[in-house]
């Protein structure tokens, strides 16, 4: 039976030719984030600001969106963001900290109940106090920053420093594209989004780790090729592996954005953009910028000849 493949085993895209594009490109990209984070700014859940997460269903499978704002405006609760989310009849209310501390916060859980009750079902309640919340945000940027220093050491002595500064420099452009993603689209930001920051790191850099590897492999065979051409070589050498990872984890992702539910939206959403902009840096971010950082790698085999490196590049 022959083999599926995506990609052919002689591909010899030039990739370094568009290194001038994809430069600008993302330091646009990246500015665009930034400024989209400052000015916009990000939609946090409860578990970042605090407060109360009701959502229910209603029984008669239409939900009354003016009837139950009027009824939460009763409540006397404060201000209350009321949603239709998901399917048919689902609805969600989201309460402000409230004066008492826990107390106050489960009186509201209490008169909803009350007032909701023989209407709707009740599918998803969070509380969240301002102690509680305040340290999930501490926990949530000390395991970013841990997880990018801990990388940056791990590359440092897997590989050489022209390595370790190229996958940080793609790896923090993830990081910011992603974090531009949250406060475009204002997707809620919450403890799921920190995991799938963690996750995108993690895959972004798995990626770029597999190129690098072939790009140290070919920089031992061939220390005369030019550096531009390595690359492409090493990045066409490992193509059909990385499109074949994007799609399998991307398929994987649809499912859960499809059944996962709106408790996980944030994770999937932010995932699957991780993925597309995990692969896009490892080929277009990281491998381009060794060329500005001088790598090469000084060992005692021999050069190979031209003869040699055109075999190669047919058997890659």
């Amino acid at each position: 039976m022959k083999l599926l493949r995506i990609i052919p085993d002689n591909t010899k895209f030039g990739f370094m030719n568009f290194r001038s594009i994809s430069f600008p490109v993302s330091a646009l990209l990246s500015v665009i984030s930034v400024a989209a984070f400052l000015m916009i700014g990000m939609n946090f859940g409860i578990d970042f600001t605090g407060g109360t997460l009701i959502e229910m269903k209603s029984l008669s499978g239409k939900a009354d969106i003016a009837s139950v704002r009027a009824t939460t405006a009763d409540l006397d609760a404060g201000d209350v963001e009321v949603q239709e989310f998901g399917t048919l009849g689902e609805v969600s209310l989201r309460f402000g900290l409230q004066p008492g501390g826990d107390k106050g916060q489960q009186a509201v859980v209490e008169r909803v109940r009350a007032a909701f009750g023989k209407d709707y079902e009740f599918r998803r309640v969070e509380v969240v106090g301002p102690r509680v919340s305040g340290e999930l945000v501490q926990s949530g940027i000390l395991g970013v920053v841990l997880s990018i220093l801990a990388v940056l050491v791990y590359l440092w002595f897997r590989f050489e420093w022209q390595f370790a500064v190229g996958a940080v420099i793609a790896t923090l452009h993830d990081l910011v594209l992603t974090i531009g993603f949250f406060a475009v689209t204002q997707i809620e930001f919450n403890m799921t989004s920190i995991a799938a920051i963690l996750t995108i790191v993690g895959y972004s850099l798995n990626d770029t780790v597999v190129v690098f590897d072939r790009i140290r492999e070919l920089l031992r065979r061939y220390k005369k090729m030019p550096i531009p051409d390595l690359l492409d070589l090493s990045i066409n050498s490992t193509l059909s592996r990385t499109v074949m990872t994007s799609m399998t984890t991307s398929l994987a992702l649809l499912a859960l954005v499809l059944f996962g539910g709106s408790v996980i939206k944030s994770f999937s959403y932010a995932m699957i953009f991780g993925v597309v902009i995990g692969t896009y840096s490892s080929i277009f971010i990281a491998a381009p910028v060794l060329i500005y950082l001088g790598a090469r790698i000084a060992v005692d085999s021999p050069d190979l000849d031209t003869a040699e490196v055109e075999g190669a590049e047919q058997t890659q």
